[in-house]
C-alpha cells in the first residue's frame, strides 16, 4: 500500500468516526442490523411464555422502552452497521418472533439507544439485577382496573400481554378481594396460597367474616371449607344427577374454581338443586309407572323409604317351546362367538355385526323375569337417587294397607278342621244312637279334643318328626331354607313353619344413612332380586318348590338368608358380647375385607372422632411425618385434610378390620372341604306322595 493509499483510508476513518452515532443517542435500525451481543450478562434464554408475552404487548403498544446497544466492529475496528443489543435482547427476540409470524418486516424500525462509553456487560448485569417486580397484588388491581376502567374482557386482555383469558380470570378474581385480604398481602401476613383460598368466592363480605373468624395463619383447606360451606360441589351426584346445564337454565348460580387443574366449582343454591333432583325423580318415577303398570309410582329422597316396604317379586316369563329354542339357540351363538374371538383384540367386522344382530334379536323377546299383572295391582315403584348419581329403581314394593288386603292365609281351614285330620270323626257320622243301641253321653259325637290330649298327641309327633327329620339331612336342609325364606320374602308368613328358627330381617338404613345405597348394600340387595324373581309368589307355593330344588341351589338360598339375617351392630342398648364375638370369629372365617365397601372420610369417621384419633390413623396409613404436618390444625380442618391424606390407602378403623385366621381356626373354605359336597345336580326328592 502506498503513502498515498494510507493517506485516503485514514480520511475514510475519520469520515466514518464522525457519522457513527455520540454515546446516548436515539437513532433508528432495521431489525435485521441488531443483533444479539457476546457480552450479554444473561446467559439462560429467556423463556417461551416470557417471549409470547413481549410480542403480544410489542404488537398492540409497540416497543416502549428503547434497547441500549454498542456499534458492532470488524478485526480492524471499523463500523459494519450492525448493531449490538446489550440491554433489550428480549425484546429483539419478540420482535423476531412477530416477523416470523408476518406481523412486521425483517427490516422493521427499532429506535434504539446506543451507548458508547460503558462496558457492556456491566450495563447489561446492571439491567438485570437492580429491578425489582412490581408486588403481585398491584398486578391483580391493575388488570382489575383496566377490566372496569376500559371495559376489556379476559381475552382483550390476555391478548394485550401475552397471556391465556383463564390467568386474566385468575388475576381478576384476585384483585377484587376484599382490602383486608389485600393489605395482609401486601405487608406478608397472608401468601398467595391463602388468598386464592379466601378468592375461592368473590364475596367480600363473606371472606371478611372468615379472615375474622379463623385469622390469617390457618390452613388452605379450612379456608375453603369455609368459604363454600353452604355451597354444593360440582362433583356432587346431584349434579350429575341433574346436569349443570339444566341447574344453570333453573336460574341456578355456579362458582366456578379458578384456582384448581380440574376447573371444578360449587353451586350456590342448593335448595334448587335438590328441587331439581325431585323433580326429576318424580318424572322419571311416573313414567316408569305408567309404562310398566305399577298401581303407584313415587320418588323418596333415600333408601331408608322403600326399606320399611314389603316387597312382590317378578317371577318367569312364560314363552312358547319355539320362542324358547330360538333364545336358546341365539344365547348358545353368541356365546360361541365371544369364546372363538376371546383372544383377539379387536372383533373381526363379520363377528361384530353378527354380535349386535343377535343382541338385538335377544331384546326383542324381552326380560326373562316380570311381574304378575295382580302384583302390579297392588305393588309400586320407588325411584331414588344412587351413589352413583344415576336413578336406582325398587320395584315391587308393597305398602301396608295392600299387603294386609292381598296376602290370604296360604292354608284354608280352622281348628275344627285340623282337629278332623288329626283323627276325630265328624259331628255328621256321630249324630244319633250308637251301633249297639246305647244312648251317647251329650254332645259325644261334636266335641272337639281336649287341649291337654291335642297337646299330648302332638308332642308324640312332633318327637316323632325330629326323629324323622334327624334322619333325612335333605329334608333338614329344606325345612331350614323354607323357614328362612319365609321370614326373608314373606313378611307376615314367619310363623308358618314348625322350626323355631328366627331372623331379624330389619333393615340397617335407620342405624347408619346410606348403608343400603353402599356396594355391600347392593350386593345384598341384588342377591334378594334374584332369588325373589325364581320363588314363588304365594308363601304356600314354596315348600313345593323348594322340596325339588337341586341341594346347591338349597344352599345359596340359605346363604343369602342367613346374610340378611346377620345382626352385628354393636349397640350399647343392646348388648351381646357373644354375639359379637361370633361375629369377629364368622369375619375372619369367610376373609371379611371392609376396603371394598368403606372408606374413611371426614363424614364418615374423622369429623366424629377425637384429634387423637384422627392423628393415630394418620400416623398409621400415611406416616408421622404427615401427621405432624396437621397437629396444629383445627378439627374440621384436620378432618379433611387426613381425608386427602388417607385417600386409596385402604386404611381402616379396628372395628372394621377382620382378624387373620389362626392355625387352630381354619377358615369357611377349609370347612367346607372337610368333606365332599354333594353333586350339584342332586334334587332334594321331597315332593310329597
Amino acid at each position: 500500500m502506498t503513502a498515498h493509499d494510507i493517506r485516503n483510508l485514514a480520511i475514510e476513518r475519520e469520515i466514518e468516526a464522525a457519522a457513527e452515532p455520540a454515546h446516548r443517542a436515539e437513532i433508528i435500525v432495521p431489525l435485521n442490523r441488531l443483533k444479539a451481543s457476546p457480552r450479554n450478562a444473561r446467559k439462560v434464554r429467556h423463556s417461551a411464555a416470557a417471549i409470547e408475552a413481549l410480542a403480544a404487548s410489542i404488537r398492540v403498544k409497540g416497543v416502549l422502552q428503547a434497547p441500549v446497544v454498542e456499534i458492532e466492529r470488524d478485526g480492524e475496528g471499523a463500523a459494519t452497521g450492525n448493531y449490538l443489543v446489550t440491554i433489550g435482547e428480549g425484546r429483539r427476540q419478540a420482535l423476531r418472533l412477530l416477523v416470523k409470524r408476518k406481523a412486521i418486516k425483517r427490516t422493521h424500525p427499532v429506535k434504539v439507544v446506543v451507548d458508547t462509553l460503558n462496558d457492556a456487560h456491566e450495563i447489561s448485569l446492571d439491567e438485570n439485577i437492580t429491578r425489582e417486580a412490581m408486588h403481585p397484588a398491584d398486578q391483580f388491581e391493575a388488570f382489575r382496573k383496566l377490566a372496569e376502567d376500559k371495559g376489556y374482557g379476559p381475552e382483550e386482555i390476555g391478548a394485550r400481554f401475552g397471556v391465556s383469558a383463564h390467568v386474566v380470570r385468575q388475576r381478576l378474581r384476585l384483585g377484587a378481594a376484599a382490602a383486608e385480604l389485600m393489605a395482609a398481602y401486601r405487608d406478608g401476613t397472608l401468601n398467595l396460597d391463602l388468598l386464592t383460598a379466601f378468592c375461592v368466592s368473590e364475596d367480600q363480605d363473606r371472606q371478611r367474616q372468615v379472615l375474622e373468624q379463623m385469622g390469617p395463619y390457618t390452613s388452605v383447606f379450612a379456608i375453603r371449607r369455609a368459604m363454600t360451606e353452604a355451597k354444593v360441589r360440582a362433583d356432587d351426584r346431584r349434579v350429575a344427577f341433574v346436569g349443570l346445564e339444566a341447574y344453570e337454565a333453573a336460574g341456578g348460580a355456579v362458582l366456578r374454581d379458578l384456582f384448581t387443574e380440574d376447573g371444578g366449582g360449587w353451586l350456590e343454591d342448593p335448595v334448587l338443586l335438590d328441587r331439581l333432583v325431585m323433580e326429576k325423580l318424580a318424572g322419571v318415577a311416573q313414567e316408569a309407572g305408567r309404562k310398566e303398570g305399577w298401581k303407584w309410582a313415587e320418588a323418596c329422597a333415600d333408601w331408608s323409604a322403600a326399606a320399611e316396604l314389603g316387597r312382590v317379586y317378578p317371577v318367569p316369563i312364560e314363552r312358547s317351546e319355539a320362542d324358547a329354542a330360538e333364545i336358546a339357540a341365539l344365547s348358545e351363538e353368541y356365546d360361541r362367538l365371544l369364546s372363538e374371538t376371546d383372544a383377539a383384540e379387536v372383533l373381526p367386522p363379520e363377528v361384530d355385526a353378527r354380535l349386535e344382530v343377535i343382541d338385538k334379536a335377544l331384546q326383542a323377546h324381552g326380560l326373562d323375569y316380570d311381574y304378575r299383572p295382580e302384583a302390579k295391582a297392588r305393588a309400586g315403584v320407588m325411584v331414588m337417587l344412587g351413589h352413583d348419581g344415576l336413578a336406582r329403581f325398587e320395584r315391587g314394593l308393597v305398602r301396608a294397607e295392600d299387603a294386609a288386603i292381598a296376602l290370604p292365609p296360604p292354608w284354608e281351614g280352622d281348628e275344627n278342621e285340623a282337629d278332623t285330620a288329626d283323627g276325630d270323626a265328624p259331628a255328621e257320622a256321630t249324630d244319633g244312637a250308637c251301633a249297639d243301641g246305647e244312648t251317647p253321653e251329650p254332645d259325644e259325637g261334636s266335641a272337639p279334643l281336649s287341649e291337654r290330649l291335642l297337646i299330648d298327641l302332638t308332642a308324640h309327633k312332633t318327637m316323632g318328626l325330629r326323629d324323622a327329620v334327624q334322619g333325612d339331612v335333605a329334608a333338614a336342609l329344606a325345612t331350614v331354607v323354607h323357614a328362612m325364606a319365609l321370614q326373608v320374602f314373606y313378611p307376615g308368613y314367619g310363623d308358618f313353619t314348625p322350626l323355631q328358627l328366627r331372623l331379624s330381617v330389619g333393615g340397617l338404613e335407620r342405624l347408619a344413612s346410606g348403608v343400603g345405597d353402599s356396594p355391600a348394600g347392593r350386593r345384598v340387595t341384588d342377591r334378594c332380586e334374584a332369588w325373589g324373581a325364581r320363588l314363588p309368589e304365594q308363601a304356600g307355593d314354596l315348600w313345593a318348590v323348594l322340596a325339588s330344588m337341586r341341594r346347591a341351589d338349597l344352599l345359596d338360598l340359605m346363604a343369602c338368608c342367613t346374610g340378611v339375617g346377620l345382626h352385628a351392630v354393636r349397640d350399647p342398648h343392646d348388648r351381646r358380647p357373644g354375639a359379637w364375638a361370633q361375629a369377629e370369629t364368622l369375619a375372619t372365617a369367610v376373609g371379611l375385607d371392609m376396603t371394598g365397601t368403606w372408606s374413611a372420610t371426614a363424614v364418615s369417621y374423622f369429623s366424629r372422632v377425637p384429634k387423637a384419633r384422627v392423628l393415630e390413623a394418620v400416623t398409621e396409613a400415611a406416616g408421622a411425618e404427615e401427621a405432624g404436618r396437621i397437629a396444629g390444625f383445627k378439627k374440621g380442618e384436620m378432618a379433611e385434610a387426613a381425608e386427602r391424606l388417607l385417600e386409596g390407602r385402604g386404611w381402616l378403623p379396628p372395628a372394621l378390620r377382620t382378624s387373620e385366621a389362626t392355625p387352630e381356626e381354619p377358615s369357611s373354605e377349609a370347612v367346607a372341604t372337610a368333606a365332599p359336597a354333594p353333586a350339584a345336580d342332586e334334587a332334594c326328592n321331597l315332593a310329597t306322595a
